[in-house]
């Protein structure tokens, strides 16, 4: 429990340090957003106005505050004359798309949401399946079209891939649309079929890493000492397989959740090549036209995402191995003192 609380302060503290370096970054760098709410002609008295207004004309410091304040109270803008309120949590206010940036991040969240899903789920299956395949018969042709395919997908670029998917499969073949995206409420069908494409994208380039992962760390188990006297007790491979999994399961939990973090908080090429209106195609916008609430706002939410999945897998952590629960320190090499070495039915971790 007090590990537990700790992982949770620690990051909290992380997330503080990321919306102060966020927002200082951003209202630091020279892009004066009420130049585009002045409009033309743009007179020095209208521009301070325009600054007033939005809330520009405080240091970066006391904008932070202010910001930090208006998440737990909301805000208003403006004077007596003219008034936009922005309801808790208010994370800004766009002025150039007249809307909340918390309305616009709430449209846009389902879209990366099913995106970064489906995308992570075919991810660590194939790649983790590829990688047991690979290792399982090293120094094999399937060995080495796993070691190859992963080299190419490792190195290939996201637009590249995502093109020559829409020209295949939505051009030539005329199997799948090309772009756009139906809620799921509209119908599950359609929202899965405009939804593969990404899918399949993310899955060839970010499926490779659990691919390597997999097989160089169950080529490092299957030669230990459990293992062969798994075998002399006359388990079957499969069984064996099993257990070897489980010894990775800190680190393949652990790189699960980073991959679904920072895929929810946007892919923004693939969601620019398919369509696909998302958080990443609302932060790529957003830069394009100097919208600097939407791009802290969304930022802000990439960042929160990911801290989130981490804590997540960090509190998973003593469920999956019962040494950190009881605050040891887990060893993922087993030892002839474990019980994984004594007796491999007993392989815990």
């Amino acid at each position: 429990m007090l590990l537990s609380l700790q992982r949770v302060a620690r990051s909290l503290g992380v997330l503080l340090v990321v919306v102060a370096l966020t927002f200082a970054i951003f209202y630091v760098a020279p892009i004066d957003p009420a130049l585009r709410m002045c409009g033309k002609p743009c007179s020095p008295e209208d521009l301070e106005a325009a600054r007033g207004f939005m809330g520009f004309d405080q240091p970066w410091w006391i904008q932070l505050g202010t910001f930090l304040m208006a998440i737990v109270t909301g805000r208003t803008f403006g004077s007596a004359d003219v008034v936009v309120e922005c309801a808790a949590p208010c994370l800004g206010y766009s002025f150039q798309l007249h809307q909340p940036v918390t309305s616009l991040l709430a449209d846009r969240f389902p879209i990366s949401l099913s995106i970064a899903l489906g995308a992570v789920a075919l991810q660590a299956a194939f790649g983790i399946a590829a990688g047991v395949l690979a290792a399982r018969r090293q120094g094999g042709p399937l060995d080495r079209i796993v070691t190859g395919v992963s080299v190419v997908a490792a190195s290939a670029p996201a637009f590249v891939v995502g093109l020559l998917a829409v020209v295949v499969f939505a051009l030539r073949l005329g199997l799948l649309p090309s772009g756009g995206y139906e809620p799921f409420t509209d119908g599950p069908l359609q929202w899965a079929r405009h939804l593969v494409l990404p899918w399949a994208t993310l899955a060839f380039l970010n499926g490779a890493i659990y691919a390597r992962l997999v097989r160089s760390s169950m080529i490092e188990q299957l030669g230990l000492d459990y293992v062969r006297t798994a075998r002399a007790t006359g388990l079957s491979e499969r069984r064996i397989d099993g257990y070897a999994l489980r010894n990775l399961a800190l680190p393949l939990t652990t790189l699960i959740a980073l991959d679904l973090g920072a895929l929810l908080g946007g892919t923004v090429i693939t969601e620019r090549i398919f369509g696909q209106p998302g958080l990443g195609a609302l932060l790529l916008d957003a830069t394009s036209t100097a919208d600097l609430p939407v791009i802290v706002g969304t930022t802000l939410v990439g960042s929160l995402l990911i801290v989130l999945a981490n804590l997540g897998a960090d509190l998973a952590r003593p469920l999956l191995d019962r040494r950190l629960a009881r605050g040891g320190r887990s060893s993922r090499r087993p030892t002839a003192t474990t019980p994984s070495a004594q007796n491999p039915q007993e392989n815990p971790s």
